[in-house]
C-alpha cells in the first residue's frame, strides 16, 4: 500500500485518492525568463517519476503544471532585450518543452499559462475582496494573511515571527500600502512601461501566488489529491496558495503536499539557483552529457533527498545505466537461441523482485531502493542469459519486467537497438570472413566494432555482443 510523506502534516500517510481509480496532481512549473537549470529539472523529473509510478499502480493521472509567463523577472529581461514579454516567454516555453522531452518527461495533461487566465484571476480576486479576505490599496490588491486562521501551518511558521521578518524586508511604499507586513499581493498596480490588464480594482497584473490557485482550481477542481513542487516553494508560495484558495472555496485545497529536495553544487554543497549564479542549464548540459544519464541520475534519487551534482555522480549513473542496458541486450540476443517454454524457478524470482520493487516504491516513492531491485533483476537476467539452455517465455518475462520497471525512472529499454544497421552489417561481414578463413579481415572488423563500443563474444551458440561497460 502506497504511503507518502505529507509536508502539511509532516507525517508518512497512506495514500487515499479522492477517486479510487484516478489521481489529480498539480506541480508548480517554471517562471519562463531563461532556460531551466538542473535544479528546476530535478522537480520536473521527480514528479514525472512519481506520476509514472502512480500510473504503474493503475491510476489515471491528470497532471497539471503551469507556466508563470508574467513576472518582474520576465518584464525586466524583456526590457533588457528590447522585446515584448510574450516573445521572451514563448522562446523559453519552447526551450522548456524541448529540454524536458530530451529528459523523457511525459507531457502534462495541461500546461496552462498565467496570461491565458487573467479573467479567471480577476474574478477570483473579486470574490476574496467581497468576502473581506482581500483589500484594494493604491491600485494594488492584498490578501489579509492573519485573517486566515491556518496561515503558516504548512511551513510551520509563527505569525509573530513572520510579521517581524516581513517588516524588515518590505519597502516604505509597501508598508504604507499594506494593512499588515505579512499581507501578500494578489494584483500589482501597473508601473511605467509595463504590460497590464484592466481590472475593476485598477490596471495591473496578477501576483505570483494567485496564478497557481486559479489554474489548479480550474483544471483540477477546488479540492484535489497532490500538490507538488520544490522545497523552496513551501513558503511563501504554497502557504499563500492554501490561504487564498481555502478562503475563497471554503474547503480543503490539496490533500497531500509533496516537496522535492534541492540540487547542490560545489564543495560547500550550495543550493543551485539563478540568484546565486551557480546554475547549469539543461539546455547546455545535454549537449555534453547524454540526457538519458541526467534523467537516470535525477530519477533514481528519492525525491525528498538533495542531489549533489558532480562528475562522479554522473559517471556512476552512466555506469549503472549501462549495466541495465547490457543485461537487456544480452537477453534479447539469447532469444534467437531460446527453447520454447519457461523456467518456473526463474519466473518466481522475477515476480519476487517485482514485489520487492513495489514495496520499496510504496515507501514514499523510495527510488533508491526501487532501482536497487532493478539492478537485482538485471543481475538475474545476466546469469540466466549465460546458461546453455534458456526458455523464450522466461526471457520475455525478464525483458518485460526490466523495461516496465526502468520506464518508471524514464528509461525506455525497449527502444534500444544495440546493433544498428551498420553494426549488423559488420557482424555479418565478420562471420563471412571467418568462414572464408580471412582472419585479418575478421580481426579488423572486431576492432572497428570495439571502437563503436561493441564487444563481441564468440560462443557455441554464435557470436554474441554487448555494450562496453
Amino acid at each position: 500500500m502506497l504511503k507518502v510523506y505529507n509536508s502539511f502534516t509532516n507525517q508518512l500517510e497512506t495514500f487515499k485518492p479522492i477517486n479510487k481509480r484516478s489521481v489529480k496532481m498539480y506541480v508548480c512549473g517554471p517562471t519562463v525568463y531563461n532556460y531551466i537549470h538542473i535544479g528546476n529539472a530535478r522537480s520536473v523529473v521527480a514528479f514525472d517519476t512519481i506520476r509514472r509510478y502512480l500510473e504503474y499502480l493503475g491510476y489515471y493521472v491528470t497532471y497539471v503544471s503551469n507556466f508563470t509567463d508574467i513576472d518582474d523577472k520576465i518584464i525586466n529581461e524583456a526590457n533588457k532585450e528590447g522585446i515584448s514579454y510574450d516573445v521572451l516567454t514563448n522562446r523559453y516555453i519552447d526551450a522548456f518543452m524541448e529540454d524536458t522531452a530530451a529528459l523523457n518527461v511525459k507531457p502534462a495533461t495541461n500546461n496552462p499559462r498565467a496570461t491565458e487566465h487573467i479573467d479567471d484571476i480577476i474574478k477570483f480576486i473579486e470574490e476574496l475582496i467581497d468576502d473581506g479576505m482581500a483589500y484594494v490599496s493604491n491600485g494594488s490588491v492584498y490578501f489579509r494573511a492573519k485573517k486566515f486562521k491556518n496561515y503558516g501551518k504548512l511551513s510551520n511558521k509563527n505569525i509573530d515571527e513572520l510579521e517581524n521578518g516581513a517588516s524588515q524586508h518590505i519597502t516604505e511604499a509597501e508598508a504604507n500600502e499594506k494593512e499588515d507586513p505579512i499581507d501578500f499581493v494578489l494584483w500589482k498596480k501597473v508601473k511605467l512601461n509595463e504590460v497590464y490588464w484592466d481590472a475593476p480594482f485598477g490596471k495591473g497584473r496578477p501576483g505570483w501566488h494567485i496564478e497557481c490557485s486559479v489554474m489548479s482550481n480550474k483544471y483540477l477542481g477546488n479540492n484535489f489529491d497532490i500538490h507538488g513542487g520544490g522545497i523552496d516553494l513551501e513558503f511563501p508560495h504554497h502557504e499563500n496558495e492554501i490561504a487564498q484558495s481555502e478562503s475563497k472555496n471554503k474547503e480543503k485545497f490539496a490533500n497531500y503536499w509533496l516537496h522535492n529536495g534541492f540540487v547542490t553544487v560545489g564543495d560547500q554543497n550550495e543550493k543551485m539557483s539563478k540568484s546565486l549564479g551557480n546554475f547549469i542549464t539543461v539546455h547546455d548540459l545535454i549537449k555534453e552529457v547524454n540526457p538519458e544519464v541526467v534523467r537516470f541520475l535525477m530519477s533514481t534519487t528519492q525525491y525528498r533527498r538533495p542531489i549533489a551534482y558532480n562528475q562522479e555522480k554522473v559517471t556512476e549513473a552512466e555506469n549503472n545505466l549501462k549495466k541495465i542496458k547490457n543485461a537487456y541486450n544480452n537477453l534479447e540476443h539469447r532469444m534467437s537461441s531460446a527453447d520454447e517454454g519457461n523456467d518456473p524457478k526463474i519466473d518466481q524470482e522475477v515476480r519476487q523482485i517485482q514485489a520487492n520493487f513495489q514495496d520499496a516504491m510504496d515507501d514514499d516513492f523510495n527510488a533508491q531502493n526501487g532501482i536497487a531491485e532493478v539492478y537485482e533483476l538485471a543481475k538475474l537476467g545476466n546469469i540466466y542469459s549465460e546458461r546453455d539452455f534458456v526458455f523464450d517465455k522466461t526471457i520475455s518475462l525478464i525483458l518485460n519486467r526490466l523495461n516496465e520497471l526502468s520506464s518508471i525512472f524514464g528509461i525506455d529499454l525497449a527502444t534500444e537497438d544495440l546493433a544498428d544497421d551498420e553494426v549488423k552489417s559488420l557482424i555479418e561481414q565478420r562471420n563471412n570472413a571467418r568462414k572464408n578463413k580471412d582472419f585479418a579481415l575478421s580481426d579488423k572488423i572486431r576492432d572497428e566494432l570495439k571502437e563503436k563500443g561493441i564487444i563481441l563474444e564468440d560462443t557455441n551458440a554464435g557470436t554474441r555482443f554487448r555494450r562496453e561497460n
